[in-house]
C-alpha cells in the first residue's frame, strides 16, 4: 500500500475510536492574569463530537481508495 492508504487506515481507525466512545473530552488551560505571586488561569471543556469519527472514516476512505495500486 501506498502512504496515502496507510493514512486513510489510520484515519478510519481513529474515527472507529471516537464514534465507539461517543466523542473524547478534552480541557484547554490558559493563563488570564499574572500578578506576581498571583496568578488567574481559566480553564475550557470541550468534546470532540462523533461527527468529526465520522468524518474522519469517511475520509479515511476516500484516501484507501485513492492510495491503492493499479492491478
Amino acid at each position: 500500500m501506498r502512504p496515502l492508504a496507510w493514512i486513510g487506515v489510520l484515519l478510519i481507525i481513529g474515527g472507529i475510536v471516537i464514534v465507539a466512545m461517543r466523542g473524547i473530552p478534552y480541557t484547554k488551560s490558559r493563563n488570564e492574569v499574572e500578578v506576581g505571586p498571583l496568578k488567574v488561569t481559566s480553564q475550557e471543556r470541550g468534546l470532540v463530537t462523533p461527527m468529526v469519527g465520522v468524518a474522519a472514516i469517511v475520509i479515511g476512505g476516500v484516501l484507501v481508495f485513492a492510495g491503492r495500486k493499479s492491478a
